[in-house]
């Protein structure tokens, strides 16, 4: 684009009833949720003694379990000409079941808790993030996800800080859990009542080919999508759990009891540049922008493995805050644009890919500190960052309407 484009757009501006309902309804899922992630290890190992083996297991296969419908999801809401269904029953299944927390008395209760509340979110988020994009104009989708990833990374915030005032207040996890389903219950609410579904635009003209082509072929994704998805299933084999980093944190001296700061740190950072980041997406392109997050990912990975004091924590975990608030809005934008009218299959594969490499990336930085140091696991993750990138960068993208950046681009 030659200039940054208008926040206006034929129905006005782009922050509408739709992102701002979507961004409502993630902000009070999230504090149901982490109100209960925060408590949930802490329940599981002195409420219910659990082993840690238990715990691990759990929380593997419930993350598990929300990857490997996040692309059937997508494209059932793609076939059916339909988002906002899929988004109100996964919701709605992930409040009622999570609030049966409270009766849990045994491994097998939080399991299938767990198991049930993944489900949700995996029959929701790839439609909800289709919506999203159809509900605004192509150039502004960077801004409409970086404003529905700061409400929910506030949402995380406030979670956070009211497990702990509940627990203190209430002094008892079971109810807890029982108070916290009032978010829940909320966010369903908003999204039944506010939100409106839209129908899945057809690609435009411009995007459509010349020539005549068998349906088969009009159905293969793009190279660049293509090399996209390939690009980032390489990134997300390193990118484990946020939990290692703060284990990394302690490791460098941090004191026990700073080390919840230092998540709100990473947590405020991330709410607050995740709106700029989107807003950057559409004026530079997201697929830029996407390969900078990456190669911020691998300096917060260098800096970690190569830390030697307690004073480049902090710093470091600002860069990785802005990491994270660069590339959640960037891959979806970028998901959704090269998508054309299959934006649910295409956002579904992006979160199948990216959940199903969760597993074994965090299995494998576990292993990797353990018979080794806790610096292997950073080393392989700024490795795989940067190949990503190098991949990433192989491909040019296509403007928001689908046309190429210039004669012979390859998309």
């Amino acid at each position: 684009m030659d200039s940054p484009p208008s926040e206006k757009t034929e129905q006005g501006t782009w922050l509408n009833r739709n992102v701002l309902g979507l961004s409502v309804t993630s902000f009070f899922t999230d504090v149901h949720s982490e109100t209960l992630l925060a408590l949930l290890p802490t329940f599981m190992a002195e409420v219910l003694h659990l082993p840690k083996g238990a715990i691990g297991f759990i929380e593997g296969l419930a993350q598990s379990a929300a990857s490997l419908l996040q692309i059937f999801s997508g494209w059932l809401s793609d076939r059916l000409k339909a988002r906002k269904p899929f988004a109100v029953l996964g919701y709605t299944l992930s409040t009622i079941v999570k609030a049966l927390l409270s009766l849990a008395t045994c491994g097998a209760h939080v399991l299938a808790v767990r198991l049930a509340d993944r489900v949700g979110k995996g029959l929701r988020t790839a439609p909800r993030d289709a919506l999203l994009a159809e509900s605004v104009a192509p150039e502004f989708r960077g801004r409409a996800f970086g404003f529905h990833r700061a409400a929910d990374t506030l949402g995380a915030v406030v979670g956070s800080a009211g497990a702990f005032g509940l627990l203190l207040l209430l002094e008892d996890y079971r109810k807890v859990f029982i108070w916290a389903a009032l978010g829940g219950a909320a966010a369903v609410a908003v999204l039944a009542f506010v939100v409106h579904d839209v129908r899945p635009k057809e690609e435009p003209e411009e995007a459509k080919p010349q020539a005549p082509q068998q349906p088969e072929q009009r159905r293969r994704p793009s190279r660049t999508f293509r090399v996209f998805i390939v690009a980032h299933a390489i990134f997300s084999l390193g990118n484990f759990s946020y939990v290692f980093f703060l284990l990394r944190a302690r490791n460098l001296a941090l004191p026990e009891a700073l080390v919840p700061i230092l998540y709100l740190v990473y947590n405020v950072v991330y709410a607050l540049t995740a709106m700029p980041a989107g807003r950057l997406g559409d004026q530079v392109g997201h697929r830029r922008v996407l390969v900078g997050s990456y190669v911020l990912y691998c300096l917060t990975c260098v800096g970690l493995a190569a830390a030697r004091g307690l004073w480049v924590v902090w710093p470091l975990m600002c860069v990785y805050a802005l990491h994270s608030a660069t590339v959640n809005p960037a891959m979806r934008a970028l998901a959704a644009n090269l998508a054309g009218g299959r934006r649910g299959t295409a956002l579904g594969l992006l979160h199948t890919v990216s959940g199903a490499a969760a597993l074994p990336a965090s299995w494998v930085a576990g292993e990797l500190w353990q018979r080794f140091q806790p610096h292997w696991p950073f080393v392989v993750g700024a490795v795989l960052a940067v190949l990503a990138a190098l991949v990433l960068a192989s491909v040019q993208e296509p403007d928001a309407a689908g046309r190429k950046p210039a004669e012979g681009a390859q998309t």
